[in-house]
């Protein structure tokens, strides 16, 4: 447990200064493409509220305790070591001469939530090995699979050949890795070799680029961040809410680890000396109220730009990044939007859930409610009438090909005109009808009775199931017949014949009302102030800033707590106008959030 002596006191940026910011140039002291909102230094208050949330996560068992870390960093120094035995064999093969292949190395690098310190128990470990340039992909997916599959304790290996960014899945000790491949444009690879360097990518072909972006872009996240010890502890907050929400998938079209880390390293940025749980609290706040398409940035990309002839993202350029709905966007060239996954209904999921836990946090600062109010599991199957069911065999690849193109079944049930919101739940259930495993996800559905009773969406499910199957026969060595999919409407009052009774209990935690009128209003209990924030959401932004500019001449330099709604109010009047970047143009006052955007067909 970390106390007020230690990692408390140990929030202070490297340089620090009271009051407020504001503009549109940064501050050079602050990282960010704007200047820091406000500078104050934490209240008494602040330090317990953290100290009460770091005891939370803590009873929730999601911190590693120093034998588990040290059984990781074991495993890692294994896979450390077969690198260099895998470069050095390869090398033999290639017929390169003794003295000089004794001398040759690979090295091993981490990212992700293990790089950035917010691993929990039991989480995998996101690798990728480098090695010299006279090695290439063919070897790591043969002679370095051998040589892992010989490793003992080696529950399995896997390899994803055909994915966007290749990949060797293996299990060690009861620890999953994810292991990437890149190779330098180099003689050999010192122990001492970092991958910040932007000419490293020269004439590296796209992907090793890609598997190289993970490192570049961790580590670019952590250069970033002004303060990581409340960083670390609010993003294992974040992503802790995300992943009861059921909002925690990057395949699924919400947001994956590296996006939900980028939008709380902006938020640290923006309050550079706001213990955790403020930094929580203006999360929540921030992105309940951000202008999206409007993008994140954690800095303008000239600040990192080599023309090596990659693309990035730029919405001045490129017309497709501007359909873009929800962007997030990595700091390390090249530039990539880390949500191109996002949809219409996922992002109006998640910016609801924003919505939701900004009022949540708001009573825990007044002790109306406690941290664990805000980690409360999504009663899902409570929220919706009608539901889509895929069922697919238990098959680790098809499993993960049908994870990967749900979204796109996502999109087709969006454009149904009676469709009000389709909400994917990115966590997958098991069939407990068949004697055979089965997979099953659920998909539920929020329909307009104004635009018609009954739905058809025969087309829509034919096309995604012939589609899905298409996609496996051409990219799976082992494609079979035994491949299954089955795809099914499901009312709510069904789900008991699919569902085990686990999770239909938790469907019937409150009664079902049989009434229409009253199962209507049970549909929107689940948070009482839904309804006023959705009525909020659709005012004008002109109405917004009007109200906020009224009152924002007076109050930007008070510190006063009496002021602190007045305060909040200056404060999103300055993330509004200033947030945006001057070299990026913001694309909201030209793109309608609710219309149907001139999209290619995706199925």
């Amino acid at each position: 447990m970390m106390d007020n002596k230690t990692s408390l006191n140990n929030h202070k940026p490297n340089n620090q200064t009271n009051g407020t910011a504001n503009g549109n140039n940064n501050n050079s002291k602050y990282p960010g493409v704007t200047a820091p909102l406000l500078l104050t230094m934490p209240k008494p208050e602040d330090y317990e509220l953290t100290r009460k949330l770091e005891e939370r996560l803590r009873s929730y068992d999601l911190f590693e305790t120093e034998e588990e870390m040290t059984k990781r960093i074991n495993v890692l120094s294994r896979i450390n070591g077969l690198v260099k035995e895998f470069v050095q064999k390869v090398s033999e093969q290639k017929k390169m001469p003794p003295e000089a292949t004794a001398q040759l190395n690979g090295k091993v690098f981490t990212f992700g939530s293990f790089r950035l310190g917010v691993h929990t128990r039991g989480a995998d470990i996101d690798t990728l090995l480098v090695v010299p340039r006279h090695l290439d992909r063919t070897d790591f997916f043969t002679t370095f699979v051998e040589l892992l599959k010989e490793q003992p304790n080696v529950e399995y290996v896997r390899s994803v050949e055909e994915a966007f960014v290749p990949v060797v899945k293996t299990k060690i000790d009861n620890i999953e890795l994810d292991i990437l491949f890149a190779r330098l444009a180099l003689k050999n690879i010192p122990p001492d070799q970092e991958l910040r360097n932007i000419e490293l990518l020269r004439n590296l072909d796209q992907k090793c680029v890609r598997s190289l972006n993970g490192c570049r872009v961790t580590d670019d996240i952590l250069s970033l961040v002004p303060n990581h010890e409340s960083f670390k502890l609010a993003l294992r907050a974040v992503k802790y809410w995300a992943k009861k929400r059921c909002i925690y998938s990057n395949a699924m079209g919400y947001l994956g680890g590296v996006s939900w880390a980028m939008l709380v390293a902006r938020v640290c940025q923006l309050y550079p000396n706001a213990l955790a749980s403020v930094v929580l609290h203006k999360f929540f706040y921030v992105f309940s109220q951000w202008g999206w398409p409007k993008p994140v940035l954690l800095r303008n990309n000239s600040e990192d730009y080599e023309n090596l002839g990659f693309v990035v993202w730029d919405c001045r350029v490129n017309v497709s990044d501007r359909y873009h709905l929800m962007p997030i966007i990595t700091p390390s060239y090249p530039q990539q939007n880390s949500t191109f996954n996002v949809t219409t209904s996922t992002r109006n999921i998640m910016v609801n859930e924003f919505k939701e836990a900004k009022e949540i946090c708001d009573n825990i600062l007044i002790g109306k409610l406690e941290w664990k109010d805000l980690f409360e599991p999504l009663n899902f199957f409570g929220k919706y009438v009608h539901f889509i069911m895929v069922v697919c065999s238990d098959q680790a690849e098809w499993i993960g090909l049908l994870e990967s193109k749900m979204r796109m079944l996502v999109q087709a049930l969006e454009r149904q005109p009676a469709i009000k919101l389709v909400h994917l739940n990115p966590n997958s259930f098991e069939n407990i009808l068949n004697d055979n495993p089965r997979t099953m996800w659920f998909i539920g559905l929020d329909c307009d009775k104004k635009k018609g009773l009954s739905i058809d969406l025969t087309t829509d499910i034919m096309n995604f199931t012939t589609m899905v199957k298409n996609t496996a026969s051409n990219s799976f060595k082992n494609f079979s017949d035994d491949m299954l999919i089955d795809i099914k409407h499901v009312k709510r009052k069904d789900l008991n014949q699919f569902l085990n009774e686990k999770d239909f209990k938790k469907i019937v935690k409150e009664k079902i009302p049989k009434d229409k009128s009253k199962r209507k209003a049970d549909e929107n209990t689940i948070s009482s102030k839904r309804a006023k924030i959705d009525n909020n959401s659709n005012d004008s932004p002109n109405n917004k800033n009007e109200e906020i500019n009224h009152s924002s001449n007076n109050i930007v330099q008070s510190n006063n707590s009496t002021n602190d709604t007045l305060m909040k109010q200056v404060e999103m009047d300055t993330i509004e106008k200033s947030e945006m970047p001057s070299d990026i143009p913001f694309l909201g006052s030209s793109m309608n959030d609710e219309q149907n955007l001139e999209t290619p067909a995706v199925i």
